[in-house]
């Protein structure tokens, strides 16, 4: 017997409500969609730094999500082939560069199968001594790693025993909802059902923001080539953990709501295409493109940086404009520098927020 999914079963997607502020969001989505595939004919040259970049970090934070980390020159080397990895968490991050580059150069032919679903896992686990791909044999639960080391439970996941028939299902099922709604209520509700799943005993978070990159290729959505939403993800993990808390309570009963991680999603798109249209429009500008390519990318750094890895967001930028716009920023408050040499270190100064 195949399970019907709950969230994207026809009786659940009629009773869901959309306010104005919702649909005005999608409106504002749909031209974001729009604008992209303008800028992606007119800036060749930005969008090629800004896909190195972003696979870089979709590498990167969606490992650390997990807990799966390593030093940032590692994890550049690796993502760009030009070292092999030696530990573990090399060998898995090398797995989800492999899974993100079969997504973005193959998209078109990769279909939402089972088959795939178990292929990513697998590509994830290529470089370890137990292979992946396959469903869980037990039941398992869905987990919370705090920053405080501390892990508690935030759902029991759907058994072992009705897994296979749920993933078919699921499938099945976002095929017949996409041909009817709009898809961006569809990926997210799928993302979501599959979360709840949790098919494999590990992997489900990385393999289910996989997904969500494949889903929105699917629909056009493709800003996740040139913007990093397991960046996003990361970035905002408290909203990420409380959403889908919230929206799989009562899950098994078919009594969850699905909105405040729909909404959620959402947000992550808007915020997305935004920095995509920043960065873009910046460059687009002509003289002074470069000022400005270099303030997109001090502007979207929280942590302490050195001028080096500013270099390595802005290709083509030369070193002496690098620091001749870090010095400018430095004059109007907006950062200060500490230490020296090749030690010295950028912050955001505290007035700037």
């Amino acid at each position: 017997m195949i399970t019907i999914m709950r969230s994207l079963s026809a009786s659940y997607l009629r009773q869901l409500l959309f306010t104005g502020e919702d649909a005005a969001t999608l409106r504002a989505l749909g031209e974001s969609k729009g604008r992209q595939a303008l800028y992606a004919r007119q800036s060749p040259e930005l969008l090629e730094s800004l896909r190195t970049v972003a696979a870089i970090e979709s590498t990167e934070s969606s490992n650390r999500i997990e807990g799966i980390t390593a030093p940032k020159n590692r994890i550049r080397e690796i993502v760009l082939k030009s070292t092999a990895p030696r530990t573990r968490s090399e060998q898995e991050i090398a797995g989800y560069r492999d899974a993100l580059q079969l997504i973005h150069e193959s998209h078109p032919e990769v279909r939402f199968t089972v088959g795939i679903v178990k292929q990513l896992h697998t590509t994830l686990y290529r470089y370890l001594p137990t292979p992946g791909g396959d469903f869980k044999m037990a039941d398992n639960e869905i987990i919370q790693r705090h920053p405080s080391g501390e892990v508690t439970v935030r759902f029991k996941a759907l058994s072992a025993a009705a897994t296979p028939g749920a993933v078919q299902s699921l499938v099945e099922e976002h095929g017949a909802a996409i041909r009817e709604h709009d898809p961006l209520v569809v990926v997210p509700l799928s993302v979501l059902d599959f979360l709840c799943i949790h098919p494999f005993t590990d992997g489900n978070g990385r393999v289910a923001r996989l997904l969500t990159l494949l889903l929105l290729y699917h629909a056009g959505y493709d800003v996740g080539r040139y913007i990093s939403l397991e960046r996003i993800f990361e970035e905002s993990r408290e909203t990420y953990y409380e959403t889908l808390e919230q929206s799989s309570q009562g899950w098994h009963e078919d009594q969850h709501d699905a909105m405040p991680w729909t909404r959620y999603f959402w947000g992550v798109l808007v915020r997305a295409y935004d920095e995509f249209e920043r960065r873009v429009g910046t460059f687009r500008k002509g003289r002074g493109a470069k000022t400005g390519v270099v303030r997109s990318a001090v502007e979207n750094r929280k942590l302490p940086f050195s001028i080096s890895e500013i270099e390595k967001e802005c290709p083509g930028v030369s070193r002496v404009t690098v620091r001749r716009v870090l010095e400018k920023l430095r004059d109007e408050g907006i950062i200060e520098v500490r230490g020296r040499g090749r030690g010295a270190r950028w912050f955001k100064h505290e007035r700037s927020g």
